[in-house]
């Protein structure tokens, strides 16, 4: 398509057609960072009806925070037209694959493990929606279909993320249902093949709704509505059938399956919203639990002897009658319970070999603390060619087992980056995985560093290794530096490698994220390092460690290559990061 722009945003192409508009890969003019961007149809955007719904919603949809939902970043209208941007969810060849297609893609038919990871995934989701509203008027998807839920591919395996929550509510009920039954008019007499994809995606909608739906739009609570929908969707996975009218069970089409689905399908498809469960999450996790429980054994019986007439049975005396008094006095200690780990292994990042030879290092028209500009002798040394990504970190806290060191040390903050924890399980926020890691500190980069087999650079390789082979430069790219070079003076991280090189292949060694170095930080360590200039690693003791390279927020003067930044070595910010080298023999 040819470029278009809408408000902030340059549209790169259209990804599809729904039901409520069409959706485009864009890019925001300035953050250089890629968006999906959904712009609601030119009907609903005359209507004023919506427009004090979206208003009313939006501060809502963009405080939904959850792995398996699509993170909203904003809601915003421009040139006439109402459009939502959300995080991109795409597969490697940069296409938006839906629960739908995916399943028509596997031939109508997927392994057991694979729905059951997908279920999870969703009632989850569905869970934590339900939960966040008010218990009178929970907050809901209400337009839960196969066509908005989004398929990705992970390593661990397939993962999901629903889009379009809440949209149908900010709509309207008349709009929405007019547009259904307007697709089933059209859908008369054609194949679904046929269909346009926007008409096919009412057709979903409308073989989802809750029986109560199809009669009154605003009929019934909106979590028993979604658990209908849900109901509806494991049946579809389950036998790649809708079900209606007297429906036959999943095990009746799909013996193979093992687990106990039909218990599940039955509960959420009750015509009655009252029977329906209200939490999903963990009946999905009881279904492994197919066979029941062993019975207790029973005590044994001992019979009494039966008395002769006239005879008086004698009472049994207890030796010790105190002992009942007694307790034990051997204390257990507490063994909490282990979770056994796999093998995890890091994911490596590629490296760049610096020759070692004669460098000068320092300024004379800098900050103090950077002068005498001097010349220093480096032995060959090996440098990650970027720094440290979220998906590369949380492989170090799962190996880990928590957010400290054997020390007692603080290795990172997750409130600060953008890994969470929930439920006790680490995740990574939606479209950050080849960030940066940011909020560690410099025990956890030293610690990363130890579990890879590497080290932190020291500062005077991290200076040489940032002028990337240029002999007097100011910053990476020369002896000027702009917003095309290096991600500074904006509002949030960039996905690494996003910006050219330097002349040794290194990417991000201005702005991104700051970089711990292996140093003490001295004022006048540079006098003393004239000195002893082979190889230098800062003084032998100090208050605060060294950080180079500026960050996402910094100003163009904190991103020259001489520059030093220094903090305690236990500080957690959301602006520092790291890399790691190597000795090269």
């Amino acid at each position: 398509m040819q470029e278009k722009r809408l408000g902030d945003y340059t549209l790169l192409r259209c990804l599809g057609v729904g039901a409520l508009g069409a959706a485009y890969l864009a890019e925001h003019r300035f953050l250089k960072r890629s968006f999906v961007v959904k712009i609601l149809d030119e009907e609903l955007s005359r209507d004023v009806d919506f427009v004090q719904r979206l208003e009313k919603e939006a501060a809502l949809l963009a405080t939904l925070d959850h792995p398996h939902i699509v993170k909203v970043h904003n809601v915003s209208e421009a040139e006439g037209r109402y459009f939502l941007v959300t995080d991109p969810v795409l597969d490697e060849k940069g296409e938006a694959t839906n629960l739908y297609d995916y399943f028509r893609q596997k031939g109508g038919r997927l392994p057991e493990d694979e729905i059951a990871r997908i279920a999870h995934q969703i009632a989850s989701a569905l869970d934590y929606t339900h939960e966040k509203g008010q218990s009178a008027d929970p907050y809901a998807h209400r337009g839960l279909k196969p066509s908005n839920i989004l398929i990705t591919k992970k390593k661990e395996g397939i993962a999901v993320q629903l889009s379009d929550f809440g949209l149908s509510r900010v709509m309207g009920p008349s709009a929405y249902m007019s547009r259904i039954y307007k697709a089933l008019a059209e859908k008369i007499g054609q194949p679904s093949e046929t269909l346009p994809k926007q008409n096919l995606s009412f057709l979903h909608h409308y073989l989802c709704l809750a029986p109560e739906e199809r009669w009154d739009k605003t009929a019934g609570s909106g979590a028993k509505v979604d658990t209908y929908a849900y109901g509806v969707l494991l049946y579809f996975l389950l036998t790649g059938k809708y079900p209606e009218g007297a429906f036959e069970l999943p095990s009746q089409i799909s013996p193979h399956y093992k687990l106990a689905w039909d218990a599940l399908v039955r509960q959420c498809l009750s015509s009655n919203p009252a029977k329906r469960p209200s939490l999903l999450r963990q009946l999905v996790e009881e279904l492994a639990d197919v066979l029941p429980p062993p019975e207790p054994e029973k005590p044994a019986v001992t019979l009494k002897p039966l008395l002769k007439p006239g005879e008086i049975q004698r009472p049994e005396y207890e030796p010790d009658p105190g002992a009942i008094f007694k307790t034990e006095t051997v204390v257990v200690p507490y063994q909490p319970k282990t979770e056994e780990k796999g093998d995890i292994k890091p994911v490596l990042t590629e490296m760049v070999i610096i020759a070692g030879g004669n460098f000068e290092r320092g300024s004379n028209t800098g900050g103090r603390d950077e002068m005498p500009r001097h010349q220093i002798t480096l032995d060959p040394y090996a440098i990650d060619i970027h720094p440290v990504t979220n998906e590369q970190f949380v492989q170090f806290l799962d190996v880990m087992g928590g957010e400290k060191d054997h020390n007692n040390n603080d290795i990172i903050r997750l409130r600060e980056s953008r890994i969470k924890r929930l439920g006790g399980k680490l995740s990574i926020e939606s479209g950050y995985a080849k960030h940066p890691v940011v909020g560690v500190t410099y025990y956890g980069a030293v610690a990363y560093a130890k579990w890879v087999g590497k080290r932190l650079p020291t500062e005077a390789e991290w200076e040489i290794a940032a002028c990337g082979g240029l002999s007097d430069c100011i910053y990476p790219t020369g002896s000027d530096i702009d917003r095309s070079h290096a991600n500074f003076f904006s509002s949030d991280t960039t996905p690494v490698m996003s910006y050219p090189s330097n002349g040794y292949g290194l990417y991000d060694m201005a702005g991104n994220a700051y970089q711990w170095c292996l140093d003490w930080y001295d004022y006048h360590y540079y006098s003393l390092s004239m000195q002893e200039p082979h190889s230098p690693k800062g003084p032998l003791q100090g208050v605060y460690r060294v950080l180079r390279g500026g960050c996402w927020k910094s100003l163009k003067e904190d991103l020259r290559c001489s520059h030093r930044h220094r903090n305690n070595p236990g500080t957690m910010n959301g602006t520092y990061g790291f890399r790691c080298a190597t000795d090269v023999n």
